[in-house]
């Protein structure tokens, strides 16, 4: 099989990362979860104290923490200075934080930099997903999928993950930071011109998995 690098971009709730996760796992390409990157070194600056409003102090320590990511789509794993940080980097604390911390360059330098070099080295081929992979970290990927839903039906997923979140409070958090992240300077959340967009709103998780295989493929196909 041909190797293949697959870009998934889309604000939270459209199923990137179910979908991302499976396509990998089914077309035997390793799987990376670009945002996990963004919310590990949040982590690690509110860890020790540094203050994620800060900008100037974000940078200076942009390139302290060690971040490792494992790209087995059946078990991504992701660590911070040898610890594993999954659970924690999950928590609402990290989540409350990740844009302003995503917004400032030198984290987007450092984390972008990683980001290439895990891709070159994925000999199979692998399915990176986030919100700037098809414009800036990954602008030669041989297939770019932007991924869209409805606010509505993006909160329902979401509070459905996070549960009993309340559906309205979910929705208003996701349209905020849609917004932080697409009008940040750098690197900001939009579609790529060659993507193809897939508004995941009325299909099931399946069904945006079967078509970004079929995408895929197709591409596989013609190189």
């Amino acid at each position: 099989m041909e190797s293949v690098i697959v870009a998934i971009d889309g604000p939270s709730g459209t199923g990137k990362s179910s979908t991302s996760k499976a396509v990998a796992a089914e077309l035997g390409l390793d799987y990376l979860d670009t945002g996990a990157q963004y919310r590990a070194i949040t982590w690690w600056m509110v860890t020790n104290g540094v203050d994620p409003a800060d900008a100037d102090a974000i940078a200076a320590a942009a390139d302290k923490p060690v971040i490792v990511s494992g790209t087995d789509p059946s078990d991504p794993t992701i660590t911070v200075d040898g610890t594993d940080v999954s659970g924690p980097i999950r928590t609402q604390d990290v989540t409350s934080r990740v844009s302003a911390v995503s917004a400032v360059p030198e984290v987007r330098a450092r984390i972008t930099e990683l980001q290439r070099s895990i891709a070159a080295g994925a000999e199979k081929g692998i399915v990176v997903e986030g919100r700037d992979i098809g414009t800036t970290v990954l602008p030669g990927a041989d297939l770019k999928v932007f991924l869209t839903a409805s606010p509505e039906a993006r909160a329902a997923r979401r509070s459905g993950e996070l549960k009993g979140a309340d559906v309205q409070a979910t929705k208003e958090a996701l349209v905020k930071r849609d917004a932080a992240d697409s009008s940040r300077k750098t690197s900001p959340l939009a579609k790529a011109a060659d993507a193809v967009e897939v508004d995941t709103t009325d299909l099931t998780l399946q069904q945006v998995i079967e078509c970004v295989v079929t995408l895929v493929e197709e591409k596989r196909a013609a190189k």
